[in-house]
């Protein structure tokens, strides 16, 4: 498995490892190292799954000691992926070494021809939904301009400042989609992170535009909490114990979401205005390099003691397995 370094990819191809491993697959799992350390506790079948750590090299735009998305500031183009192709001769190695059967991917779109040197099958696992994965088969489908021949929909209709909005995020993530669309050409099996019930018609769409069998894993949902021998960290479990049962509210953006400033300082001065206890996990906005220099002037000597805005990793099922928490707000992840 060689997902894109950010969390919100590692988690749920972790959730298929588990899966197959609980069915008597083994499984080596590419991951920067800090990530490793994150994402031990996850593994349930450490004798099946291994976690084979690498070391991310430098790009132009990539800061010191960064290995994903969670661990740059600000939008710094696509730097991740551009590190990872580099590891291309590193992963040719353990492919030749360890001659597997199948090669998990989503974002890094020469691994189907590189699995082709081997004669190893690949897979495109795409952990957002099939509608998304139909979008970058079809660009410009969102819009409504025409679409191509057996697309679900004949358009999506988007009020004038959503569609400005979407348009700027699409064209801002050209290369991924022209990325996520090669690997979906170029593979040999589709696998997405739905249900038929739920996405029928986006998966038919993508199976026909692919001309390639597209397999659904359905949710996956994790473990149950309390199952897990991993615990919350001493300074969240110490803060949110200090609250009542339903009373605090979570809120977080994930490590892809980037605010204006002010923006975020609406953000903060919103979740003052509840007057309830919150927790805001989001990434330094636009031009800041850390939280505390972006927060509104007074906000944090007036929120001290039942609100915290935190800028660095938080385990968000742990949190929200505490029962102080009510309240949940997140990005689309």
């Amino acid at each position: 498995m060689y997902p894109f370094f950010a969390y919100g990819h590692f988690i749920p191809y972790l959730h298929l490892a588990n899966k197959l491993a609980e069915k008597g697959h083994r499984i080596t799992f590419l991951l920067p190292k800090r990530a490793k350390e994150q994402l031990e506790s996850l593994n349930l079948f450490p004798d099946s799954i291994v976690l084979d750590p690498l070391t991310l090299p430098y790009v132009d735009g990539l800061p010191d000691g960064a290995e994903t998305t969670a661990d740059i500031k600000n939008p710094a183009g696509n730097v991740i992926s551009d590190a990872m192709d580099l590891l291309r001769g590193q992963i040719e190695a353990k492919v030749r070494s360890l001659k597997p059967d199948l090669i998990f991917f989503d974002f890094i779109d020469w691994v189907p021809e590189m699995a082709k040197e081997f004669g190893v099958k690949s897979v495109s696992f795409q952990i957002v939904s099939a509608a998304c994965v139909a979008m970058a088969l079809a660009p410009g489908a969102e819009l409504e301009s025409p679409t191509p021949s057996g697309y679900p929909s004949s358009k999506v209709a988007l009020r004038g400042h959503d569609a400005n909005l979407y348009s700027a995020a699409i064209n801002s993530h050209k290369t991924f989609l022209r990325r996520i669309n090669k690997g979906l050409q170029k593979c040999d099996v589709v696998s997405i992170r739905t249900c038929a019930e739920v996405e029928g018609k986006y998966c038919s769409f993508v199976e026909r535009k692919c001309q390639r069998k597209v397999y659904l894993t359905g949710p996956m949902f994790p473990e149950p909490q309390e199952k897990s021998a991993k615990q919350l960290e001493d300074r969240w479990y110490q803060w949110l114990y200090r609250f009542e049962p339903g009373s605090v509210v979570f809120f977080a953006l994930g490590s892809q979401s980037f605010l204006e400033k002010e923006q975020f300082q609406e953000l903060c001065l919103g979740m003052e205005l509840t007057g309830l206890p919150f927790l805001v996990a989001v990434k330094p906005p636009k031009g800041s390099s850390t939280i505390q220099e972006a927060l509104p002037e007074g906000f944090e000597e007036r929120v001290k003691g039942r609100g915290i805005v935190w800028g660095g990793w938080v385990d968000q099922p742990l949190i929200l397995s505490h029962q102080s928490i009510d309240c949940f707000y997140s990005a689309s992840g």
